[in-house]
């Protein structure tokens, strides 16, 4: 399957995207991979190259296109990143999607793991074209970056497709109380959503490039992912 790199314009700015497309016939679903703050690196290439192989065209911005290149990617760079940048990333490329003729600009998802996992969380709150939303271990959805008028966490009311997140049970950002709070939240606003913990798996537990590599929950989750996918973003279209 082919894959290459695009440039996307944000605020006058270049931002380099992944593109991984299926074989066959288009328009395609599309599913927006959002990065870990290692970037948009062999670990994320490999999860567009995997969706594309499940018949979806997949995009992962590099969110730290504003930063400067000298500085190594990891937490700390993360933490730089402001929300209100990271959602005119995200809308960008939603918008990069919905104009390609490639597309089915009505069947979109979006995934992201580690801090991926907080963006994919605060994109479905701020773009209501998402079909589905599933976040790996996605921390820090209750702390702002930048100067946001809300948390990700403050914004839940406005999430408007279902949500399936992954937790590791010893992981402690997100902790196993920082899900159940999550929980609650959805439940009171009665947002549809499944939540899974692995046990023994830690952060990070999909990256197959890391230490914390976990292949137990990275073998259970990734059909679940499919499965959720398949069942609202490819099957929005029979819905529609």
């Amino acid at each position: 399957m082919p894959s290459f790199r695009e440039n996307l314009q944000v605020d006058g700015q270049d931002m380099e995207t992944y593109v991984s497309v299926p074989s066959g016939s288009s328009p395609f679903p599309a599913i927006v991979v959002i990065q870990a703050a290692g970037g948009v690196n062999d670990f994320i290439t490999r999860v567009c190259d995997d969706l594309a192989g499940e018949g979806y065209a997949a995009v992962a911005p590099n969110l730290f296109h504003r930063l400067d290149p000298s500085i190594p990617n990891g937490p700390p760079k993360a933490r730089m990143l402001k929300d209100p940048e990271i959602v005119a990333d995200v809308n960008t490329t939603m918008d990069f999607l919905q104009g390609h003729p490639g597309i089915d600009g009505e069947r979109i998802g979006i995934t992201g793991f580690c801090m991926g996992g907080r963006v994919t969380w605060l994109a479905a709150a701020s773009n209501s074209h998402f079909k589905a939303a599933v976040p790996y271990y996605g921390g820090n959805i209750m702390v702002p970056w930048g100067e946001p008028e809300k948390t990700p966490y403050e914004l839940t009311e406005n999430i408007p497709c279902p949500i399936l997140f992954h937790f590791g049970e010893i992981d402690e950002n997100p902790s196993q109380d920082d899900m159940a709070k999550l929980d609650a939240e959805l439940t009171r606003l009665g947002k549809a959503h499944q939540f899974y913990t692995y046990p023994g798996a830690d952060h990070a537990f999909m990256d197959h490039t890391g230490p914390r590599y976990h292949k137990g929950a990275a073998e259970a989750s990734w059909p679940r992912t499919l499965d959720f996918f398949a069942a609202h973003v490819k099957g929005a279209a029979v819905a529609s």
